[in-house]
Formats: C-alpha cells, sequence, structure tokens
C-alpha cells in the first residue's frame, strides 16, 4: 500500500504538472458548464413550466453533477493520449507499482474538478442558487458530487486504455454528453413517457442530482420514483461505489497488461 501511495504521488504531480502547462483545456473545460447555466437558466427556463427563478436553482445540481459526469470524457482521453504515445510504456518499465498510474492520473482530474466547480457555483450563486440544507447537508452533498466524479473517471480511464487510438477514445468520450440529457440534470422526469422515465431514472446522474438538490435544500425528493431516485443518498452511493468496485480493478489490469 505504501508504495502506491508514493507511486501515486509522483504520478499525480507528473499529471498536475501536465495541467498547468495546458491550461486552455482546463479552462475550456470548466468553462462549458457556466455557459450552459447560463444558456439553460436564461433561455430553456423561460419555456418550462417552472419560473426562470424557480429553474435556476433546480439547474445548478444538475450541471454540478453534469460536470462530474465529464470524469467519464477526460478520463478516457488522458488516458489513451498517454497510452497511444507510448507514456504508459515508459511507466510499465519503471520499477513502481501498476496501481499507481491509474490512481495519480484519477486523483489528478479529482483535485482539478474540485477547484474548477468553484466559478460555476458562484455563477450559480449570483443567478440566485442557494444552500438552504445546512452545512452539514452541504458537505455531504460536496462529498457525493466528489465521489460520483472519482467513480466516473475510472470508468474513462478504463475505456482509454481499452480504445484502439486517441480518435476513437475522443469520439466515443464526446458521445458521453448524451448522458446528463437522459437524466433529470436539466429537467423533471415526471413528464417522460413511462419507459423514458424508467431509464433516467436508473441513470446514475439521476440519484446524485435528486441527491444534491435535496441536501442543498433546492427541491425535495419526487414521488413515484424509481429507487435510486426516491433514495437519492444511498443510490448515489450505491452507484458510485459499484463504478469503483468494477472498474478500478478492470483499470489496472488492463494497464499492467495491455495485450489482454
Amino acid at each position: 500500500m505504501s508504495a502506491v501511495l508514493i507511486d501515486g504521488t509522483a504520478v499525480l504531480g507528473r499529471h498536475l504538472k501536465r495541467i498547468r502547462h495546458a491550461p486552455a483545456i482546463v479552462v475550456m473545460t470548466h468553462t462549458m458548464p457556466i455557459a450552459f447555466l447560463l444558456f439553460f437558466g436564461y433561455v430553456f427556463g423561460t419555456a418550462l413550466a417552472m419560473p426562470g427563478d424557480d429553474y435556476r436553482p433546480y439547474l445548478v445540481p444538475g450541471l454540478l453533477v453534469a460536470t462530474a459526469a465529464n470524469g467519464i470524457m477526460t478520463g478516457m482521453f488522458t488516458a489513451a493520449q498517454d497510452s497511444h504515445r507510448g507514456v504508459m510504456d515508459r511507466f510499465r518499465s519503471m520499477p513502481m507499482s501498476r496501481a499507481a498510474v491509474p490512481l495519480g492520473q484519477a486523483v489528478a482530474d479529482l483535485l482539478t474538478t474540485a477547484v474548477g466547480l468553484v466559478p460555476l457555483m458562484l455563477v450559480g450563486l449570483a443567478m440566485g442558487w442557494r444552500i438552504d440544507g445546512g452545512a452539514p447537508a452541504a458537505v455531504g452533498a460536496f462529498g457525493l458530487l466528489l465521489l460520483f466524479r472519482f467513480a466516473t473517471t475510472w470508468v474513462g480511464i478504463l475505456l482509454g486504455l481499452a480504445s484502439r487510438s486517441e480518435e476513437a477514445a475522443g469520439q466515443l468520450g464526446s458521445a458521453t454528453f448524451m448522458l446528463p440529457l437522459l437524466s433529470n440534470a436539466y429537467i423533471p422526469t415526471d413528464g417522460m413517457p413511462g419507459w423514458l422515465r424508467t431509464v433516467a431514472e436508473w441513470n446514475p446522474i439521476s440519484a446524485v442530482t435528486t441527491a444534491l438538490r435535496d441536501l442543498f435544500g433546492n427541491a425535495p425528493v419526487p414521488e413515484g420514483a424509481a429507487w435510486p431516485v426516491a433514495h437519492p443518498v444511498a443510490g448515489s452511493l450505491c452507484w458510485s461505489l459499484a463504478l469503483l468496485a468494477v472498474c478500478v480493478p478492470l483499470a489496472v489490469r488492463r494497464y499492467a497488461a495491455p495485450e489482454g
């Protein structure tokens, strides 16, 4: 375990330096959610049944979770880039823990995301979003959000290591943009057709979004929803831990034996 932590810290430092030398990518990644917040909040909000003043506080938690779900895309692209440019091969030739390399990438992404969420929340506060659920509940909400980001990053790392090329990883990563649209991140699910509502409510994004809205005091838990949404905190934990339990060992195994 100590070797994993020591080697993982070294890889973490490498990824943080990499991010520092490519600030344009970081800025673009973290300004897009703000652009979506402004667009959805002031354009789509006027077309929905709920007034704009009610929709914007409803929207902010959804965009926070959508940003966390983007860990699939960033994790996939970064892992694929390192894999197909020979960086992973150089790491494999070194006497270091096999788990350290994907772990360092995942932790670096988590730290960057935690910092990058601050501007989005500040814009949300300026638009009328408030944290009304109390400090302990808010801390729990942020914990769930970061845990979900950590889990989705491991999903992306696994897919990136399994990808055939950087281009394929980029195309598949772009397709993950659809995931928040098939959830309650932007609109309530109670107006959807029955089959589509079931799909949306079993989307992990819906459970985490509902948990954040409930913990922040922005919206109550909807009645008659599927189990992950009806029990959003438990559903969020179950989804995040299940993704980690599946993807972490598979990603480490894939990194250690890429030819398999």
